[in-house]
């Protein structure tokens, strides 16, 4: 068992002692109140707003993105891989495309896909320490929540690059992406 060094100076004797040093140490709080700025922007995201570049998703949007994603990167806590999301848009292409437009058109992001399985990683060098930052953590999400996290990211991208709203610094960080809005992009040109 790993024993890690209080606040306090004294060490953890339980697993849950380590636990709540860890979570403690790994999830820090906003540290920001509530402000009216906070609230106000809240409400107005309540609020989905459509436009004429809310386009529904395509199927060869949806799955161009799908493929896009590492399969042999650790799933999220629903236990399902790109790989097996693949396949399931394969065989059920417009049952996952009406999900992911259904997103779009109510401006929602399901709370499922929002949940993170968070991953402890002892960082090199750092394996007899007794700080709680010898700790580093990954977050692993979900497939459904990453396809659509892109998906958004996508059109967000093309929007900018179509009015001409980025400088040539950002057009530069971003011109990797651009290939990855094809589909978007050859289906509205």
């Amino acid at each position: 068992m790993t024993i890690l060094r209080k606040p306090d100076g004294t060490v953890t004797s339980s697993i849950l002692e380590i636990m709540n040093i860890m979570l403690d140490h790994l999830i820090t709080d906003d540290g920001e109140e509530e402000n009216e700025h906070h609230k106000n922007t809240r409400k107005m995201i309540e609020e989905p707003i459509y436009t004429s570049d809310d386009a529904e998703f395509t199927q060869g949007e949806i799955k161009q993105t799908i493929e896009s994603f590492n399969r042999k990167k650790a799933p999220g806590m629903d236990g399902i891989t790109s790989d097996i999301f693949l396949r399931t848009f394969n065989k059920f292409p417009r049952i996952v495309t009406a999900i992911y437009n259904q997103c779009l058109i109510r401006g929602s992001f399901p709370r499922r896909w929002k949940t993170a399985k968070i991953i402890p990683i002892v960082k090199p060098g750092k394996e007899n320490s007794m700080d709680p930052s010898k700790y580093r953590s990954i977050s692993l999400l979900n497939i459904g929540g990453k396809v659509l996290e892109k998906l958004l990211i996508n059109r967000i991208n093309h929007h900018m690059y179509k009015n001409e709203l980025l400088t040539e610094f950002n057009m530069a960080l971003h011109r990797k992406r651009v290939q990855q809005m094809q589909p978007w992009r050859q289906k509205n040109l």
